[in-house]
């Protein structure tokens, strides 16, 4: 090594630094005679030179050392291997009704090829984290058939030493196993020793999910926040304006992060009182001013030793979280907010899937499933690709496996196996699809019989409405709820009124010339 009279150190091909032998160091320069922060004297003599040396060697391992601890810890911060997630498969879904009569909330079809539950389970596939409980008690079976086919290794998604499981509803013995679960908190705390068990030693902090939400997000990102903040618990949270506001269970913050308080659903003045600076989040004070408040995503994560405290110690009546654990919790424990500033929906009644559904159709829209980097998966059904014949499609998404025969299609979106044909008009709909195909020989035995194939007849109208799977609607029929009905049961002919928006069951016949 040489020191130059300009302050240039030049290091030889092999430098010992602290008994480390570090290969071919290139040329590096300090200008001024700074060394690694540090103001060096130059001066004359070979005890000089010795001394530099010595400085050099210190203060490059020193900055290795440093450098080194970092990184290991950015990378233990990311260690998706220690993340367990847990998705909440949710109640009865009342207010999904009738797309959740046969069929558990997160197995609702959306955007005409995937279910809810995809997102969760996408999102957790492409943060990396390979260690997820998905919990069940209503409707399951369709859900239950869906993630053992579209989540096991012969569908291409691996899991390492991961797993997937589904954990169902059960009872065990003693008078407390012959309760159901009786909110999200409890669905969890019926599953505790699952969290104690040896394969689960390695677990630190558990995710907790819903099941019928629509959003692109890492959760990694969240829990590296979550772990650099030393909180016991980290909620996501969405900032809000004030139209929307008073719809959703807001936060009180410090100047820091830290949640003080919960208001759920505040009006008027006590809307105003949670108010808060969106800007300690990370918002520009402009985009503050817009939204002054957050709300809770109902996306969680909690360190798991704190977790099983709170629901079999500290809090072991309660049974949900985002009404009792989580406002609780806000007074004895460090609780901090996570800001998630990008498209999020819930999906929880029928009007919020019939215009998240549509909102897929936008150009360019607020959510999309087309992308490369982070993909949403699904079953694997090696469908073809659809066969549209002298049709015209306008903003609109066509699924995979369909069939449209001179037909028109405006703001709709088509699912899987749908089968429209000739002189068929469908503007602001959502068509779940089918679940398998009828032949040509089959779909004119049914004609001949003055029976209705699967699919869409001809000249047929639809308007506002939602198709549910494998539906059989007639020729010459018109939905189209022209006199504004709110709601309506109609279930005897096949279809409700939920909104405003009609509903055709699963399953249902509509029959030639019916008008709704």
């Amino acid at each position: 090594m040489a020191v130059s009279a300009g302050g240039q150190i030049t290091l030889s091909s092999t430098v010992q630094l602290h008994g480390v032998a570090c290969r071919n160091w290139r040329l590096v320069k300090f200008c001024n005679g700074e060394v690694m922060g540090r103001k060096l004297e130059l001066k004359s003599g070979a005890g000089y030179i010795k001394d530099v040396s010595q400085r050099i060697c210190m203060s490059l391992t020193a900055d290795v050392s440093t450098e080194s601890k970092l990184r290991d810890l950015d990378m233990e911060r990311r260690n998706a291997r220690s993340v367990l997630a847990v998705i909440l498969g949710g109640g009865a879904g009342t207010r999904l009704f009738p797309l959740t009569k046969r069929r558990a909330k997160p197995a609702v079809p959306i955007g005409g090829a995937y279910r809810l539950i995809d997102v969760p389970m996408s999102n957790c596939i492409n943060s990396g984290i390979n260690k997820v409980y998905i919990l069940t008690q209503f409707n399951s079976a369709s859900l239950n058939r869906h993630i053992a086919r579209a989540y096991n290794s012969g569908n291409g998604v691996t899991f390492g030493d991961g797993y997937v499981e589904v954990l169902a509803a059960t009872q065990t013995p003693g008078e407390a196993g012959k309760k159901w679960f009786q909110g999200t908190a409890d669905a969890v705390r019926q599953f505790h020793w699952l969290f104690e068990d040896p394969r689960s030693k390695e677990i630190e902090d558990v995710l907790i999910l819903s099941g019928d939400h629509l959003y692109r997000m890492d959760y990694m990102d969240f829990v590296q926040n979550h772990r650099e903040s030393g909180a016991d618990i980290t909620l996501s949270c969405l900032p809000m304006d004030n139209s929307r506001a008073s719809d959703f269970g807001l936060m009180k913050i410090d100047n820091k992060g830290r949640i003080l308080s919960f208001s759920e659903k505040p009006k008027g003045e006590d809307l105003k009182a949670m108010q808060v600076d969106t800007t300690v989040l990370g918002l520009s004070k402009d985009e503050a001013q817009k939204k002054p408040y957050i709300a809770s995503m109902g996306v969680y994560v909690f360190k798991k030793e704190i977790l099983l405290n709170l629901l079999r110690w500290r809090f072991p009546t309660a049974n949900d979280f985002g009404s009792e654990v989580i406002p609780a919790s806000a007074r004895e424990f460090y609780m901090k907010a996570y800001l998630f500033n990008d498209y999020w929906a819930d999906i929880g009644t029928i009007r919020s899937f019939f215009e998240a559904n549509l909102a897929l159709t936008e150009h360019p829209p607020r959510f999309s499933f087309y992308d490369a980097a982070k993909p949403m998966y699904t079953s694997r059904r090696n469908l073809p690709p659809s066969k549209i014949d002298n049709s015209k499609i306008v903003d609109s998404i066509i699924s995979h496996g369909s069939f449209l025969n001179n037909s028109f299609i405006e703001h709709s979106v088509v699912g899987i196996r749908s089968r429209i044909n000739s002189n068929v008009h469908l503007k602001d709909t959502v068509m779940l699809g089918a679940d398998f195909y009828e032949t040509d020989a089959e779909v004119a035995a049914l004609l001949a019989e003055g029976r209705v194939p699967i699919g869409i007849g001809e000249n047929t109208k639809i308007k506002d409405c939602i198709i549910d799977k494998n539906a059989r609607i007639g020729k010459n029929v018109v939905i189209a709820n022209s006199e504004g009905i709110q709601e309506a049961d109609r279930s005897s002919e096949g279809f409700y009124i939920r909104s405003g928006v009609t509903i055709v069951l699963k399953n249902s016949v509509i029959e030639d010339g019916f008008i709704i």
